[in-house]
């Protein structure tokens, strides 16, 4: 029988997240990727502003904090200074895809040798449940209670087609974590953006979509049934873009 244990990658401290959360299953996959590529050693992580800044002291690794959306330009100096060293930022989509949207475009348009995960909850979770530029037609925020009205806010933004447009020889993928077959092939995916920058192929970002059962106003089995009928259908799982030799 496997057993499985928490990644040597990982700090001893509890999950600092809401239950059903999926934040804590997506820092867990990044640990076990590190740990089996064995760049434990070799790593930083940065958490900018948002849900996802608490995962900096779940890391038994060098990390850093950046301010709202700055993620991926202080991986890019961090990088450009210390290049052998492996740096991801790790953000949600509030973070990636509204303030740090240009920071994380221009990135992948130069192909910047850093790897972004970017947490699609649909929502802003930290500050109280408003819309995000994720959010989908119809979906209920504080800020719109009435759903996302496309006529008024546009329409969700969809940065893994995104990131493929701006930097072809970029890894860029979707991937889910609302149930195990999707928890592997999200598993796979990080390994491969890891492999990405390990090889020097150029920019990797993969996008993970999550359970947020507190800022959508359900419970964490209803989140994940959610995601299957509403997120995937609008935001299809898969690779968008894959460098040569990857």
């Amino acid at each position: 029988m496997k057993r499985f244990t928490r990644p040597r990658s990982m700090t001893d401290e509890m999950v600092p997240y809401c239950p059903g959360c999926g934040h804590g299953i997506a820092i867990r996959l990044i640990g076990e990727a590190i740990d089996e590529l064995g760049i434990q050693g070799e790593t930083i992580g940065i958490a900018p502003v948002g849900c996802a800044v608490r995962s900096w002291r779940l890391y038994r690794i060098d990390m850093m904090q950046a301010p709202h959306g700055r993620g991926p330009a202080v991986a890019t100096g961090l990088k450009r200074a210390l290049p052998e060293k492996i740096i991801f930022s790790y953000q949600g989509d509030g973070d990636s895809a509204a303030i740090g949207l240009a920071e994380l475009i221009h990135a992948a348009l130069r192909c910047e040798k850093i790897t972004v995960f970017m947490v699609n909850n649909a929502i802003y979770g930290a500050t109280g449940g408003q819309m995000a530029p994720t959010t989908l037609i119809g979906q209920y925020s504080t800020s719109y209670p009435e759903g996302r009205d496309p006529g008024l806010v546009g329409y969700p933004v969809k940065m893994a087609e995104l990131i493929a447009n701006v930097s072809r020889n970029s890894y860029s993928a979707r991937v889910a974590v609302n149930n195990a077959k999707n928890v592997l092939s999200a598993k796979k995916a990080i390994v491969k953006a890891f492999r990405t920058q390990l090889n020097k192929l150029g920019f990797s970002f993969v996008e993970i979509l999550s359970p947020c059962p507190t800022g959508w106003k359900m419970t964490p089995v209803e989140s994940l049934n959610w995601i299957e009928k509403e997120m995937i259908p609008e935001y299809p799982l898969g690779e968008y873009s894959t460098p040569k030799n990857l």
